[in-house]
């Protein structure tokens, strides 16, 4: 299983509170945290479903293991760089390993970390537990380049939450747990990366 940790989160979401209450129909004030956290959290949700993030945001890879292949698929498209990659030896020791010996694909979905020409994986006995770490800035940028369908489930997902937050998600249209509609919006991204 892929563990994959945010290290700074995104400083926007990709809709605004203004956006989501007037897709909710929502005139009064009294309901912004509840709306707000609805965004955050359909943010969220559109993340896990895609393995993308949708708006600039730093995050963090960690793995047992360095891998047979020669390439290290990064979850969470679109890639816009790598920041930097560490793992520790088997007495805890922690090396940043030169960023000359790899190379980053960022138009590949999901990015891609591969090995630079004549260079290979270190060869060490590595630590027990989460050795390796690599740091990468994924997302579309700021809301403004999140892709239209994106914004549009995550609205349609708050809208959701929102009209049922008394049923307890008693309403949900699938088996999955998300409306048909956001399930319709996000099913090519999914693909991609699923492929």
């Amino acid at each position: 299983m892929l563990q994959v940790k945010v290290v700074t989160p995104p400083s926007v979401e990709p809709i605004t509170l203004t956006e989501a209450k007037l897709h909710c129909k929502v005139d009064l004030t009294t309901d912004d945290d509840l709306i707000t956290a609805l965004i955050i959290a359909a943010r969220e949700e559109i993340e896990r479903l895609t393995w993308r993030a949708l708006v600039t945001q730093t995050l963090e890879l960690i793995l047992a293991d360095w891998p047979g292949a020669s390439a290290i698929e990064l979850p969470r498209a679109p890639l816009q760089s790598i920041t930097s990659v560490k793992y520790k030896d088997k007495d805890g020791n922690e090396t940043t390993w030169p960023g000359a010996n790899y190379l980053a694909s960022t138009d590949s979905v999901p990015g891609v970390l591969a090995l630079a020409w004549n260079a290979s994986w270190p060869s060490v006995d590595l630590y027990p537990v989460e050795p390796i770490r690599i740091r990468f800035v994924a997302g579309y940028g700021l809301a403004a380049s999140v892709p239209q369908s994106l914004k549009q489930a995550c609205l349609l997902l708050v809208a959701h939450w929102y009209e049922a937050r008394e049923a307890g998600g008693d309403t949900v249209a699938e088996k999955s747990g998300i409306p048909f509609g956001v399930e319709a919006l996000i099913r090519s991204y999914r693909h991609e990366v699923m492929r």
